[in-house]
Protein backbone atom coordinates (compact mmCIF):
# COMPACT_ATOMS: atom_id res chain seq x y z
CA UNK A 1 0.00 0.00 0.00
CA UNK A 2 2.63 2.22 0.54
CA UNK A 3 4.50 1.63 -2.78
CA UNK A 4 1.21 2.49 -4.51
CA UNK A 5 0.63 5.65 -2.38
CA UNK A 6 4.44 7.07 -3.00
CA UNK A 7 3.95 6.20 -6.67
CA UNK A 8 0.71 8.17 -6.67
CA UNK A 9 2.47 11.10 -4.87
CA UNK A 10 5.25 11.04 -7.02
CA UNK A 11 3.27 11.05 -10.78
CA UNK A 12 1.17 13.93 -8.75
CA UNK A 13 4.08 16.05 -7.94
CA UNK A 14 6.00 15.49 -10.88
CA UNK A 15 2.84 15.38 -13.77
CA UNK A 16 1.74 19.09 -13.44
CA UNK A 17 5.64 20.11 -13.01
CA UNK A 18 5.73 18.67 -16.72
CA UNK A 19 2.80 20.04 -17.58
CA UNK A 20 3.00 23.66 -16.75
CA UNK A 21 6.83 23.26 -18.50
CA UNK A 22 5.74 22.11 -21.74
CA UNK A 23 2.39 24.72 -21.72
CA UNK A 24 4.67 27.68 -21.24
CA UNK A 25 6.50 26.34 -24.56
CA UNK A 26 3.33 26.03 -26.35
CA UNK A 27 2.00 29.04 -25.45
CA UNK A 28 4.46 30.70 -26.33
CA UNK A 29 4.92 29.38 -29.38
CA UNK A 30 1.31 30.18 -29.86
CA UNK A 31 2.03 33.81 -29.36
CA UNK A 32 5.08 34.00 -31.58
CA UNK A 33 2.97 32.70 -34.21
CA UNK A 34 4.87 29.10 -34.30
CA UNK A 35 3.20 26.26 -35.54
CA UNK A 36 2.33 23.13 -32.90
CA UNK A 37 1.93 19.75 -34.14
CA UNK A 38 1.85 17.87 -30.80
CA UNK A 39 1.96 18.93 -27.59
CA UNK A 40 2.83 14.98 -25.55
CA UNK A 41 3.05 14.40 -21.64
CA UNK A 42 5.59 11.52 -21.54
CA UNK A 43 8.55 10.32 -23.97
CA UNK A 44 8.04 7.14 -26.73
CA UNK A 45 5.51 5.64 -28.25
CA UNK A 46 2.01 7.67 -27.86
CA UNK A 47 -0.25 5.58 -25.74
CA UNK A 48 -3.26 8.07 -26.16
CA UNK A 49 -4.09 11.16 -28.35
CA UNK A 50 -6.71 13.83 -29.70
CA UNK A 51 -6.78 16.67 -32.08
CA UNK A 52 -7.87 20.04 -31.33
CA UNK A 53 -7.90 23.48 -31.64
CA UNK A 54 -7.41 25.65 -35.01
CA UNK A 55 -4.00 23.91 -36.00
CA UNK A 56 -5.56 20.58 -35.03
CA UNK A 57 -2.58 20.51 -32.71
CA UNK A 58 -2.30 16.92 -30.98
CA UNK A 59 -2.24 16.30 -27.67
CA UNK A 60 -0.85 12.66 -26.75
CA UNK A 61 0.04 10.59 -23.21
CA UNK A 62 3.23 8.86 -24.18
CA UNK A 63 4.68 5.24 -22.87
CA UNK A 64 7.45 6.51 -20.77
CA UNK A 65 6.61 8.98 -18.07
CA UNK A 66 10.00 11.11 -17.69
CA UNK A 67 9.18 14.18 -19.35
CA UNK A 68 7.20 15.43 -21.81
CA UNK A 69 7.73 17.82 -25.37
CA UNK A 70 6.38 20.60 -28.08
CA UNK A 71 6.63 19.24 -31.36
CA UNK A 72 6.55 22.33 -33.79
CA UNK A 73 6.65 22.83 -37.74
CA UNK A 74 10.44 22.46 -38.00
CA UNK A 75 12.93 22.18 -41.30
CA UNK A 76 15.82 20.66 -39.26
CA UNK A 77 13.36 17.61 -38.69
CA UNK A 78 12.41 15.44 -41.60
CA UNK A 79 8.85 14.68 -39.89
CA UNK A 80 7.90 18.61 -39.05
CA UNK A 81 9.60 19.78 -42.61
CA UNK A 82 6.03 22.24 -43.53
CA UNK A 83 4.54 20.70 -47.00
CA UNK A 84 2.54 23.45 -47.06
CA UNK A 85 3.76 27.47 -48.81
CA UNK A 86 1.20 29.13 -46.48
CA UNK A 87 2.87 27.32 -43.35
CA UNK A 88 6.13 28.71 -43.75
CA UNK A 89 6.32 31.88 -42.21
CA UNK A 90 5.20 29.61 -39.23
CA UNK A 91 8.02 27.16 -39.34
CA UNK A 92 10.38 28.02 -36.09
CA UNK A 93 14.05 28.43 -37.25
CA UNK A 94 12.07 31.40 -39.89
CA UNK A 95 11.49 33.13 -36.44
CA UNK A 96 13.93 36.02 -35.71
CA UNK A 97 16.61 34.49 -32.69
CA UNK A 98 14.60 36.70 -29.96
CA UNK A 99 11.46 34.74 -30.45
CA UNK A 100 13.11 31.49 -30.17
CA UNK A 101 14.65 32.34 -27.38
CA UNK A 102 11.30 33.81 -25.61
CA UNK A 103 9.89 30.45 -26.82
CA UNK A 104 12.70 27.92 -25.53
CA UNK A 105 13.23 29.95 -22.08
CA UNK A 106 9.17 29.90 -21.58
CA UNK A 107 9.01 26.41 -20.02
CA UNK A 108 11.94 26.88 -17.32
CA UNK A 109 10.09 30.23 -16.64
CA UNK A 110 6.94 28.46 -16.21
CA UNK A 111 8.06 26.51 -13.72
CA UNK A 112 9.62 29.71 -11.47
CA UNK A 113 6.49 31.36 -11.70
CA UNK A 114 4.61 28.02 -10.41
CA UNK A 115 6.90 27.99 -7.60
CA UNK A 116 6.03 31.57 -6.55
CA UNK A 117 2.39 31.25 -6.95
CA UNK A 118 2.34 27.85 -4.37
CA UNK A 119 4.72 29.55 -1.81
CA UNK A 120 2.79 32.82 -2.01
CA UNK A 121 -0.61 31.05 -1.73
CA UNK A 122 1.46 28.54 1.25
CA UNK A 123 2.13 32.17 2.72
CA UNK A 124 -1.19 33.72 2.36
CA UNK A 125 -2.68 30.81 3.73
CA UNK A 126 -0.41 30.53 6.90
CA UNK A 127 2.55 28.29 7.99
CA UNK A 128 2.61 25.96 10.83
CA UNK A 129 6.16 25.85 11.83
CA UNK A 130 9.01 24.74 14.33
CA UNK A 131 9.94 28.63 16.13
CA UNK A 132 13.50 29.39 16.18
CA UNK A 133 13.99 28.82 20.02
CA UNK A 134 17.02 26.44 20.49
CA UNK A 135 17.74 23.66 23.16
CA UNK A 136 19.81 23.67 25.62
CA UNK A 137 23.35 23.04 23.80
CA UNK A 138 26.68 21.09 24.75
CA UNK A 139 29.07 23.65 25.97
CA UNK A 140 31.72 22.14 23.71
CA UNK A 141 29.27 23.03 20.63
CA UNK A 142 30.25 26.29 18.33
CA UNK A 143 27.23 27.89 19.27
CA UNK A 144 27.52 27.40 23.30
CA UNK A 145 31.14 28.78 22.82
CA UNK A 146 29.84 32.48 20.61
CA UNK A 147 27.57 33.16 23.78
CA UNK A 148 24.37 31.04 22.94
CA UNK A 149 22.36 29.51 25.82
CA UNK A 150 19.16 27.61 25.38
CA UNK A 151 16.01 28.83 25.34
CA UNK A 152 17.14 32.37 23.57
CA UNK A 153 15.23 32.72 20.33
CA UNK A 154 16.97 33.64 17.02
CA UNK A 155 15.08 36.79 15.35
CA UNK A 156 17.95 37.37 12.34
CA UNK A 157 20.95 35.63 10.84
CA UNK A 158 23.48 37.77 8.88
CA UNK A 159 21.03 41.25 9.57
CA UNK A 160 17.67 38.74 7.35
CA UNK A 161 14.59 38.10 10.35
CA UNK A 162 13.73 34.47 10.53
CA UNK A 163 10.95 33.58 11.90
CA UNK A 164 10.60 29.78 11.31
CA UNK A 165 12.87 26.83 12.12
CA UNK A 166 13.23 26.60 8.13
CA UNK A 167 13.88 29.70 7.14
CA UNK A 168 17.13 29.46 10.13
CA UNK A 169 18.32 26.42 8.90
CA UNK A 170 18.23 27.92 5.07
CA UNK A 171 20.60 31.26 6.05
CA UNK A 172 22.83 29.06 8.44
CA UNK A 173 23.52 26.31 5.27
CA UNK A 174 23.55 29.10 2.69
CA UNK A 175 26.08 30.82 4.76
CA UNK A 176 27.93 27.53 4.89
CA UNK A 177 28.45 27.49 1.01
CA UNK A 178 29.26 30.66 0.38
CA UNK A 179 32.17 30.07 3.42
CA UNK A 180 30.79 33.27 5.25
CA UNK A 181 30.88 33.77 8.75
CA UNK A 182 27.05 33.97 10.45
CA UNK A 183 25.89 36.43 12.61
CA UNK A 184 22.88 35.42 14.48
CA UNK A 185 20.89 37.98 16.56
CA UNK A 186 18.97 36.22 19.73
CA UNK A 187 16.39 37.38 22.05
CA UNK A 188 17.22 36.21 25.79
CA UNK A 189 19.31 35.07 27.13
CA UNK A 190 18.91 32.06 29.38
CA UNK A 191 15.16 31.08 28.11
CA UNK A 192 13.74 34.45 28.43
CA UNK A 193 10.56 34.05 26.52
CA UNK A 194 9.59 37.65 26.66
CA UNK A 195 9.48 39.51 23.10
CA UNK A 196 11.02 42.74 24.87
CA UNK A 197 13.64 41.09 26.89
CA UNK A 198 17.22 43.00 25.18
CA UNK A 199 18.75 41.19 22.23
CA UNK A 200 22.30 40.32 21.68
CA UNK A 201 24.40 39.52 18.74
CA UNK A 202 26.81 35.87 18.74
CA UNK A 203 29.06 34.97 15.42
CA UNK A 204 29.89 32.25 14.25
CA UNK A 205 33.39 32.46 12.23
CA UNK A 206 33.88 31.85 8.28
CA UNK A 207 36.53 29.18 9.38
CA UNK A 208 34.07 27.25 11.49
CA UNK A 209 31.68 27.41 8.80
CA UNK A 210 33.86 26.47 5.91
CA UNK A 211 34.52 22.88 7.89
CA UNK A 212 31.23 22.28 7.71
CA UNK A 213 29.83 19.80 5.37
CA UNK A 214 26.68 20.46 3.75
CA UNK A 215 25.38 17.01 3.35
CA UNK A 216 24.79 16.85 6.70
CA UNK A 217 23.14 17.68 9.42
CA UNK A 218 24.66 21.66 9.91
CA UNK A 219 22.61 23.22 12.73
CA UNK A 220 23.26 19.52 14.88
CA UNK A 221 26.61 19.62 14.18
CA UNK A 222 26.91 24.04 15.13
CA UNK A 223 25.10 22.55 18.00
CA UNK A 224 21.78 24.30 17.31
CA UNK A 225 18.06 21.67 18.22
CA UNK A 226 15.01 23.22 18.57
CA UNK A 227 13.89 24.04 21.85
CA UNK A 228 11.16 21.09 23.82
CA UNK A 229 8.62 21.94 26.16
CA UNK A 230 9.71 20.61 30.15
CA UNK A 231 8.82 16.95 30.03
CA UNK A 232 5.47 16.39 31.33
CA UNK A 233 3.66 12.82 31.27
CA UNK A 234 1.14 12.69 28.28
CA UNK A 235 0.42 9.11 28.50
CA UNK A 236 0.86 6.01 30.49
CA UNK A 237 0.52 2.63 28.74
CA UNK A 238 -0.27 -0.25 30.57
CA UNK A 239 1.53 -3.67 31.62
CA UNK A 240 5.04 -0.83 31.19
CA UNK A 241 7.58 0.07 33.07
CA UNK A 242 6.20 3.35 33.42
CA UNK A 243 2.85 2.02 35.08
CA UNK A 244 4.68 -0.25 37.09
CA UNK A 245 7.10 2.36 39.10
CA UNK A 246 3.68 4.62 39.35
CA UNK A 247 3.80 7.20 36.38
CA UNK A 248 0.63 9.23 35.88
CA UNK A 249 -0.38 11.60 33.35
CA UNK A 250 0.10 15.01 34.07
CA UNK A 251 3.52 14.13 35.79
CA UNK A 252 6.21 16.78 35.04
CA UNK A 253 9.93 14.73 35.04
CA UNK A 254 11.92 17.07 37.14
CA UNK A 255 14.95 14.53 37.48
CA UNK A 256 16.74 11.59 36.70
CA UNK A 257 19.27 10.03 39.56
CA UNK A 258 19.54 13.83 41.00
CA UNK A 259 20.20 15.06 38.06
CA UNK A 260 17.83 17.83 36.20
CA UNK A 261 16.13 16.78 32.79
CA UNK A 262 15.43 19.85 30.66
CA UNK A 263 13.03 18.35 28.34
CA UNK A 264 11.21 15.05 26.81
CA UNK A 265 14.07 14.67 24.41
CA UNK A 266 16.78 14.19 27.24
CA UNK A 267 14.35 11.95 29.13
CA UNK A 268 14.24 9.44 26.31
CA UNK A 269 17.60 9.67 25.96
CA UNK A 270 18.67 8.33 29.60
CA UNK A 271 15.68 5.82 29.54
CA UNK A 272 17.40 3.95 26.14
CA UNK A 273 20.59 4.27 27.86
CA UNK A 274 19.05 2.44 31.04
CA UNK A 275 17.91 -0.88 29.76
CA UNK A 276 17.53 -3.55 32.84
CA UNK A 277 19.07 -0.50 34.92
CA UNK A 278 16.73 1.42 38.16
CA UNK A 279 17.11 5.14 37.58
CA UNK A 280 15.56 7.34 40.17
CA UNK A 281 12.97 9.31 38.59
CA UNK A 282 12.22 12.77 40.20
CA UNK A 283 8.72 13.89 39.69
CA UNK A 284 6.41 16.70 40.37
CA UNK A 285 2.80 16.08 40.62
CA UNK A 286 0.92 18.75 42.04
CA UNK A 287 2.25 19.94 44.98
CA UNK A 288 3.96 17.08 45.86
CA UNK A 289 7.80 16.38 44.59
CA UNK A 290 8.01 12.19 44.67
CA UNK A 291 11.08 10.02 43.88
CA UNK A 292 10.09 6.90 41.58
CA UNK A 293 11.97 3.41 40.86
CA UNK A 294 11.51 3.39 37.42
CA UNK A 295 13.77 0.14 35.50
CA UNK A 296 13.26 0.18 31.99
CA UNK A 297 12.79 -2.79 29.99
CA UNK A 298 14.88 -3.77 27.42
CA UNK A 299 13.67 -3.75 23.68
CA UNK A 300 13.93 -7.21 22.03
CA UNK A 301 14.82 -5.44 18.50
CA UNK A 302 16.96 -2.69 19.78
CA UNK A 303 18.20 -3.45 23.16
CA UNK A 304 17.43 0.14 24.12
CA UNK A 305 15.00 1.07 26.86
CA UNK A 306 11.49 1.10 26.84
CA UNK A 307 8.92 2.10 29.34
CA UNK A 308 5.53 2.40 27.68
CA UNK A 309 5.47 5.85 27.90
CA UNK A 310 3.99 9.11 25.76
CA UNK A 311 5.81 12.10 27.04
CA UNK A 312 5.54 15.91 25.73
CA UNK A 313 8.30 16.53 23.20
CA UNK A 314 6.44 18.67 20.48
CA UNK A 315 8.86 21.86 19.80
CA UNK A 316 7.22 25.76 20.21
CA UNK A 317 4.98 26.28 16.85
CA UNK A 318 4.34 29.91 14.98
CA UNK A 319 2.41 30.84 12.26
CA UNK A 320 4.38 32.43 9.12
CA UNK A 321 1.99 34.23 7.50
CA UNK A 322 1.62 37.62 5.12
CA UNK A 323 -0.74 39.78 2.92
CA UNK A 324 -1.43 38.73 -0.89
CA UNK A 325 1.38 41.09 -2.14
CA UNK A 326 3.72 40.46 0.33
CA UNK A 327 3.24 36.67 0.22
CA UNK A 328 3.78 36.90 -3.54
CA UNK A 329 7.39 38.65 -2.43
CA UNK A 330 8.28 36.44 0.15
CA UNK A 331 7.45 33.51 -2.60
CA UNK A 332 9.55 34.94 -5.23
CA UNK A 333 12.33 35.46 -3.03
CA UNK A 334 12.23 32.37 -1.71
CA UNK A 335 12.36 30.96 -5.68
CA UNK A 336 15.18 33.28 -6.13
CA UNK A 337 17.15 32.34 -3.00
CA UNK A 338 16.69 28.22 -3.78
CA UNK A 339 17.32 28.92 -7.19
CA UNK A 340 20.66 30.76 -6.46
CA UNK A 341 21.71 27.99 -3.59
CA UNK A 342 20.90 25.19 -6.37
CA UNK A 343 23.56 26.42 -9.22
CA UNK A 344 25.96 27.39 -6.13
CA UNK A 345 25.83 24.01 -4.82
CA UNK A 346 26.05 22.50 -8.85
CA UNK A 347 29.13 24.93 -9.22
CA UNK A 348 30.87 22.96 -6.41
CA UNK A 349 30.08 19.16 -7.18
CA UNK A 350 31.85 20.80 -10.29
CA UNK A 351 34.75 22.06 -8.62
CA UNK A 352 34.80 19.07 -6.07
CA UNK A 353 33.84 21.58 -3.33
CA UNK A 354 30.48 18.73 -2.70
CA UNK A 355 29.82 15.31 -2.81
CA UNK A 356 28.70 13.93 -6.14
CA UNK A 357 25.98 11.93 -3.80
CA UNK A 358 23.93 15.13 -3.68
CA UNK A 359 22.51 14.23 -6.93
CA UNK A 360 19.65 12.69 -6.62
CA UNK A 361 16.75 10.58 -9.19
CA UNK A 362 13.54 9.68 -9.77
CA UNK A 363 13.32 7.21 -6.97
CA UNK A 364 14.48 9.78 -4.42
CA UNK A 365 11.88 12.15 -5.32
CA UNK A 366 9.11 9.37 -5.23
CA UNK A 367 10.28 8.86 -1.75
CA UNK A 368 10.48 12.37 -0.45
CA UNK A 369 6.94 13.10 -2.72
CA UNK A 370 5.59 10.01 -0.81
CA UNK A 371 6.38 11.37 2.53
CA UNK A 372 5.71 14.74 2.12
CA UNK A 373 2.27 13.57 1.06
CA UNK A 374 1.51 11.67 4.09
CA UNK A 375 2.38 14.46 6.10
CA UNK A 376 -0.66 16.52 4.81
CA UNK A 377 -1.06 19.47 2.04
CA UNK A 378 1.16 21.93 3.06
CA UNK A 379 4.31 19.81 2.69
CA UNK A 380 3.29 18.90 -0.49
CA UNK A 381 2.65 21.25 -2.02
CA UNK A 382 5.91 23.03 -0.91
CA UNK A 383 8.04 19.74 -2.14
CA UNK A 384 5.97 20.59 -5.48
CA UNK A 385 7.57 24.67 -5.33
CA UNK A 386 10.75 22.95 -4.56
CA UNK A 387 10.71 20.53 -7.45
CA UNK A 388 9.55 23.17 -10.14
CA UNK A 389 11.98 25.03 -9.14
CA UNK A 390 15.10 22.05 -9.85
CA UNK A 391 13.34 21.78 -12.94
CA UNK A 392 13.47 25.18 -14.33
CA UNK A 393 17.13 25.20 -12.97
CA UNK A 394 18.16 22.16 -14.46
CA UNK A 395 16.70 22.61 -17.68
CA UNK A 396 18.40 26.26 -17.76
CA UNK A 397 21.79 24.39 -17.88
CA UNK A 398 23.65 24.66 -20.70
CA UNK A 399 23.62 21.36 -22.19
CA UNK A 400 23.00 20.39 -25.28
CA UNK A 401 19.39 18.59 -25.86
CA UNK A 402 18.18 21.11 -22.79
CA UNK A 403 16.45 24.30 -23.05
CA UNK A 404 19.75 25.87 -21.69
CA UNK A 405 22.07 24.21 -24.39
CA UNK A 406 19.22 25.32 -26.89
CA UNK A 407 19.66 29.02 -25.20
CA UNK A 408 23.80 29.01 -25.32
CA UNK A 409 23.20 28.42 -29.00
CA UNK A 410 21.12 31.24 -29.56
CA UNK A 411 22.65 33.68 -27.22
CA UNK A 412 25.99 32.79 -29.46
CA UNK A 413 23.45 33.79 -32.46
CA UNK A 414 23.30 37.12 -31.25
CA UNK A 415 27.18 37.69 -30.46
CA UNK A 416 28.29 36.58 -33.71
CA UNK A 417 25.15 37.55 -35.89
CA UNK A 418 24.77 33.85 -37.55
CA UNK A 419 23.26 30.57 -36.33
CA UNK A 420 25.44 27.75 -35.10
CA UNK A 421 26.72 25.70 -38.10
CA UNK A 422 24.66 22.71 -38.01
CA UNK A 423 27.28 19.81 -37.85
CA UNK A 424 28.34 21.55 -34.63
CA UNK A 425 25.10 21.72 -33.35
CA UNK A 426 25.04 17.24 -33.97
CA UNK A 427 27.96 17.09 -32.56
CA UNK A 428 26.97 19.36 -29.67
CA UNK A 429 23.59 16.82 -28.89
CA UNK A 430 25.37 13.89 -29.12
CA UNK A 431 27.52 15.29 -26.46
CA UNK A 432 24.55 16.28 -24.91
CA UNK A 433 22.78 12.96 -24.89
CA UNK A 434 25.66 11.71 -23.58
CA UNK A 435 26.42 13.92 -20.37
CA UNK A 436 22.78 13.35 -19.60
CA UNK A 437 22.42 10.03 -19.56
CA UNK A 438 25.64 9.65 -17.28
CA UNK A 439 23.72 12.35 -14.93
CA UNK A 440 20.72 9.98 -14.83
CA UNK A 441 23.22 6.86 -14.65
CA UNK A 442 24.66 8.60 -11.05
CA UNK A 443 21.61 9.67 -9.98
CA UNK A 444 19.91 6.56 -9.98
CA UNK A 445 23.52 5.27 -8.37
CA UNK A 446 23.02 7.61 -5.53
CA UNK A 447 19.27 6.44 -5.29
CA UNK A 448 19.95 2.68 -4.57
CA UNK A 449 22.75 3.69 -2.48
CA UNK A 450 20.43 5.81 -0.40
CA UNK A 451 17.91 2.69 -0.61
CA UNK A 452 20.10 0.00 0.05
Amino acid sequence: MNLIHTLLAFLLALGPLIVFHELGHYIVARLCGVKVLRFSIGMGRIVWSRRFGPDQTEWAISALPIGGYVKMLDARDPSTVPTNDADLPREFTRQNVWKRIAIVAAGPIANFILAIVVMGALFMHGKEEPGTRLRAMPEASAVYKAGVRGGDVVTAVNGKPVQSWTELRWEIVRAAIDKHAVELTLRGPGGDKSANSAPYRAVLPADRMASLDVDSDVLGILGMQLWRPRPSVDKVLPDGAAARAGLRQGDLVTSIDGKPISDGIAFIEAVRGAAGKTLQVGVQRGSENLVLPLTPDRDPQSGRGLVKLMIAQAPEMVTVKAGPLDALAKGAQRTWETSAMTVKMIAKMIVGEVSLKNVTGPITIADVAGQTARSGLEPFLEFIAFISISLGVMNLLPIPVLDGGHLLYYSLEVLTGRPLPARIGEIAQRAGVGLLFMLMALAVFNDLVRLL
